[in-house]
């Protein structure tokens, strides 16, 4: 059975060039969909028009509705607002750029309804075909990140990165309103935290295309993932699960 309701969140920063395209894509998708379905783009502080153009397309789709605020938060706030705003019965967290093509929706709907809380898009797995590599220095990066992250953090889990997960309402409120960290750490929280509270997260092989205007600056957010895999860490799962928030 399909969802009743999928609410999808759509992080942006400076997506102006992007984001008008992304948003007829997405909307050309879910459309022809037998669920209902909304889309809330969350402009994270963005100094460029990507609010003005979202906000002028979801002036003529009422399908979609846009957030912004001032000033740039990081990804990791976006996503969380967006989530505890969203109401449909499962949640899609997408990034903007279109990296992992929408048609992977039914590939995670399959998952949730085979019984997974938490279905995540996961470019390692052997089935899963990446059409357009990062560079090898990112690709190189990424591998080295993900060896941390299973030691110190979220074991078994290959990919914590990849922008497209979904949650069921009950699991991704849970959650995310539990999170702290506002930047780019905040995949490898939400799942870490995930496991804390016992949901079941399923992996699930995708199509992927490396696109240019990675928001990830790999000197400035690489230092301090690192930092913040280490904090969650050593402070521990009491920690982890003592804040809770509704709202933002």
């Amino acid at each position: 059975m399909p969802p009743n309701h999928l609410s999808i969140v759509i992080p942006a920063y400076n997506e102006e060039k992007r984001i008008e395209r992304t948003l007829q894509a997405v909307r050309d998708y879910y459309d022809a969909q037998p669920y209902d379905y909304d889309v809330l783009v969350v402009s994270d502080g963005s100094n460029d028009n990507s609010a003005l153009e979202a906000q002028q397309f979801a002036d003529n789709h009422p399908n979609f509705l846009v957030h912004e605020y001032s000033p740039n938060r990081g990804k990791g706030y976006a996503v969380r607002l967006g989530i505890l705003r969203a109401q449909g019965d499962l949640i899609l967290f997408m990034d903007a750029d279109l990296a992992t093509p929408i048609e992977e929706t039914e590939k995670l709907i399959f998952a949730m309804e085979n019984g997974a809380d938490v279905a995540i898009g996961s470019r390692p797995l052997k089935e899963s075909n990446l059409e357009i590599h990062q560079p090898w220095y990112r690709e190189m990066l990424g591998r080295g990140f993900n060896k941390a992250v299973q030691l110190l953090s979220v074991k078994g889990i290959q990919d914590t990165q990849c922008g497209f997960k979904m949650f069921t309402k009950k699991a991704a409120h849970d959650i995310f309103s539990r999170t702290k960290l506002e930047r780019f750490g905040f995949d490898f929280e939400a799942l870490q935290t995930a496991k804390d509270l016992g949901y079941k997260i399923d992996e699930i092989p995708i199509r992927w295309s490396h696109q240019e205007g990675s928001k990830v600056v790999l000197m400035r957010d690489g230092p301090q993932m690192v930092k913040d895999l280490i904090k969650l860490k050593l402070k521990g799962k009491k920690w982890r699960l003592s804040l809770r928030q509704e709202s933002l």
